[in-house]
């Protein structure tokens, strides 16, 4: 088994139908490769369901991850249900069968420093001007979030960007842990988005913590430490209404 390879653990006397997909990156955004057991094949579409991945299927703004599986080149990555389902570029092997897993590293790390850098972002804002997050989407290195940030002007600009930056150069590490929803929304100001999209049926919340400046619920990859980011620009900001007002990011390579 290759290093840094998760090994297969699942018990399977329990059979397919019990159990639903583990998402390893949700504990682990470092695992490159995995073991994983076919759990379920949709032929028509060149889809198999696992019951373990380390591919993040997807959400809260981050793109799924690429990869391969059994060196089948791997375009799709999404939750349906209780499984996590990835689209090959080839015929999928059967269910049951024990396959090996691995994500395309280059640009998962590019996600994870930028999933951070958005989380550095939203940090920074709510802290010095108590701003709500409306929406964002990222992609490698680059992305956007929008604020209801009524006075954000361009002279504010330039002052978030050195924040920022500074928060990068701090090294503040970055921490995840798993919490009861009831204990979890104790938190003061858990949820920065201006709507909870936690669904009431989620009863363990993810919480990502940046020590010192960010703590939030999220299910996507972060690096370990805010060093890992690099250096960040605001390449761009925009009006989208009278209150809400949109920051571009852009992270160097």
């Amino acid at each position: 088994m290759p290093r840094g390879t998760a090994p297969l653990t699942s018990n399977w006397d329990a059979g397919f139908n019990d159990v639903m997909t583990d998402i390893l990156s949700q504990k682990d955004s470092y695992l490159k490769e995995f073991e994983a057991r076919i759990t379920d094949v949709n032929r028509e579409e060149g889809a198999v369901a696992l019951d373990r991945t380390a591919f993040f299927p997807g959400g809260g703004g981050q793109p799924h991850d690429l990869g391969w599986l059994a060196e089948i080149p791997v375009e799709r990555v999404k939750r349906q249900g209780q499984w996590i389902w990835h689209w090959l570029k080839a015929e999928p092997p059967s269910v049951g069968v024990v396959i090996q897993g691995r994500i395309d590293w280059e640009r998962r790390y590019r996600l994870m420093r930028t999933h951070t850098a958005f989380h550095i972002l939203c940090g920074v804002v709510w802290r010095d001007y108590q701003a709500q997050v409306t929406g964002g989407n990222m992609d490698e290195l680059r992305g956007r979030m929008d604020f209801e940030f009524e006075t954000l002007r361009g002279e504010l600009v330039h002052e978030i960007e050195e924040k920022i930056n500074a928060e990068v150069a701090a090294a503040r590490p970055v921490q995840v842990k798993f919490l009861p929803r009831e204990e979890a929304f104790k938190i003061p100001d858990l949820i920065r988005t201006k709507i909870n999209l936690l669904p009431p049926q989620i009863q363990e919340i993810r919480i990502v913590e940046i020590e010192g400046l960010d703590l939030q619920a999220d299910g996507g990859t972060h690096v370990a430490n805010t060093s890992e980011v690099g250096a960040m620009r605001i390449s761009g900001y925009k009006s989208k209404g009278r209150i809400n007002k949109r920051i571009e990011l852009t992270l160097e390579p």
